[in-house]
């Protein structure tokens, strides 16, 4: 194995800017690592062999004549299938998509490949972005890079693999209710969820070739990778107004405060009311908070007062919405999502079950969609959002779990989850604390912060205020050397 897969996405871009390595022989380290572990892993479903090769040497040639084309300048990446290549083919995990081969590039993969980055392959998913777990009906499942009877989790599963494995140094995923945030969690890795409608998502799929633009809240385009640094550098390239999508407003980026730890306002919490946490993700946390304190670093333990239940209900409404026009009306697709919202509705224990509501409330929205009760849940949604803004404006940061369980055994999609010895709905074990923040959309960063017994990694969530993306990551990164690091998962 190369040591330079591990490298971070800045390292590379840096040494092969100074030609200490070229980016052939970079390529080719992930070439030789997706050989070796993708077929077990299915982290990668497309693998762009020729055109990555012929670009290397392009990439090269062009420092040999003294050109450099940007801050990834020769430094291969992957994208998540739902964003659209143009040229390489985009599925979304949706067998409708099979062959689909765009003929633009989504905003943010022109942003990336005008910045010298060189487009190594797509990352699987899960089907349309609508899972927790990594599965479709066009390719081989993904699995978990720790642990082969585990999932990765979802919705952009082959990111946080390829990531985690050194398949790719940086990913370029998507979040609608913790698809980049819970496989960044379960897999060790570092994950951003940007604030709503800071990138464009110009090119996202599952809105269908052919069908209206629908997804219009909530929706977030971020990244996966090894090191803060990286996420930095990702937003700040993939970030801004958009011609194609005019509804992304020209926002610049806040200038970081550079405030040392101890002087900043940092709450915390390990565990939700209703939302029970798997005892060792606590216990991560707490230990966690222990190193901080350590460095006389100033922490409150702190939950805001806000209806978490009601927001869960008002996600699924909102998204409800925005999802069901956006692709034909299929009869597999509708009857695997009734199954689903079949099996979420009598899994897990009562108590569970009756904050979960999940295929209640989707129900009532697919059966009898109105154009008011949209208005009336956007309405719903503005003060949820001012309320959130309201409570985290006392804090620079706020630290919470990413889900109630580490990494979980494969299963069907809806099947209920164990929680040191609780049955849960299956959206709650994954979505109970990430949805809120897709809901209020409030910029996230996952680091990891430990292994539970079984070796499984677990994450942490640093939530920052809407708009203030770069003081939240440069926060982040102070945080990073005292409880967080990525470290690969064994090698067998």
């Amino acid at each position: 194995m190369s040591e330079l897969v591990f490298l971070s996405a800045s390292e590379l871009a840096k040494l092969i800017g100074e030609r200490t390595i070229s980016a052939v022989a970079v390529l080719e380290s992930y070439l030789a690592q997706i050989a070796q572990h993708n077929s077990t892993l299915n982290a990668i479903c497309t693998v762009n062999t020729e055109a990555a090769r012929q670009q290397a040497i392009q990439a090269d040639e062009a420092l040999s004549r003294g050109e450099n084309w940007g801050k990834l300048h020769g430094v291969p990446i992957t994208i998540k299938d739902a964003i659209s290549t143009s040229g390489l083919r985009t599925t979304a995990g949706y067998l409708p998509l099979k062959d689909y081969i765009p003929q633009r590039d989504a905003t943010v993969v022109a942003r990336l490949k005008a910045e010298g980055a060189i487009i190594l392959g797509k990352t699987n998913l899960a089907e349309s972005s609508g899972d927790y777990q990594g599965i479709n009906d066009l390719f081989p499942r993904v699995n978990h890079p720790w642990n082969l009877n585990y999932t990765p989790g979802g919705s952009s599963s082959g990111g946080a693999v390829a990531t985690a494995v050194g398949l790719s140094p940086l990913d370029i995923c998507s979040d609608i209710g913790g698809s980049i945030r819970q496989p960044a969690h379960f897999c060790g890795v570092y994950g951003l969820k940007p604030t709503d409608r800071r990138v464009p998502t110009t090119g996202h799929l599952p809105e269908m070739p052919g069908m209206p633009h629908c997804i219009r809240q909530m929706l977030t385009i971020g990244c996966l990778a090894r090191s803060i640094e990286d996420l930095q550098l990702c937003l700040e390239i993939i970030a801004g107004a958009d011609q194609f999508q005019p509804d992304i407003p020209p926002v610049y980026f806040d200038t970081p405060s550079h405030k040392p730890l101890q002087q900043l306002r940092i709450a915390w919490t390990d565990e939700w009311e209703y939302f029970p946490v798997a005892s060792e993700i606590k216990s991560a946390i707490q230990l966690a908070v222990k190193k901080m304190i350590d460095e006389n670093i100033n922490l409150q333990k702190w939950v805001p007062n806000f209806d978490f239940i009601e927001a869960w209900r008002l996600y699924f409404q909102v998204a409800t919405y925005n999802l069901i026009y956006s692709q034909p009306n299929i009869f597999n697709y509708t009857r695997k999502s009734l199954a689903f919202l079949w099996r979420e509705t009598i899994g897990g224990e009562r108590h569970f079950q009756q904050n979960s509501q999940v295929a209640k409330t989707v129900l009532s929205v697919f059966l009898n969609p109105s154009l008011k009760g949209y208005f009336e849940a956007l309405t719903q949604r503005d003060q949820v959002i001012t309320q959130m803004d309201t409570e985290l404006e006392q804090w620079d940061v706020y630290l919470c779990p990413v889900a109630m369980t580490p990494a979980f055994t494969h299963r069907p999609k809806g099947k209920a989850v164990e929680i040191d010895g609780q049955k849960v709905p299956y959206m709650t074990a994954s979505g109970a604390y990430t949805i809120p923040f897709s809901l209020t959309g409030h910029p996230v960063v996952v680091i990891p912060i430990g292994l539970t017994q079984n070796g499984l990694p677990v994450g942490l969530q640093i939530v920052g205020k809407r708009w203030q993306d770069m003081e939240l990551l440069n926060i982040a990164k102070q945080i990073n050397p005292i409880i967080g690091h990525f470290q690969p998962p064994p090698d067998d």
